[in-house]
């Protein structure tokens, strides 16, 4: 296995949990949850997304 697979399994761990820590503070947001819980979720998202995009820019990695 090559380093960069490896790092991409890694990447795509992390954005599957801060997907589910954005659905589950969003979730207690909704079910009485202060303010800071749907903060939270829109952080969680945010870097969510923000791995997402650095994901993308793997694939151009390793080629000359």
């Amino acid at each position: 296995m090559r380093l960069i697979t490896a790092h991409r399994i890694l990447i795509g761990a992390a954005v599957a949990f801060f997907l589910f820590s954005a659905g589950r503070t969003l979730h207690s947001f909704l079910g009485g949850g202060g303010p800071w819980a749907l903060v939270q979720s829109i952080v969680s998202a945010g870097i969510a997304i923000g791995l997402v995009a650095y994901y993308r820019t793997l694939g151009r990695w390793g080629r000359p």
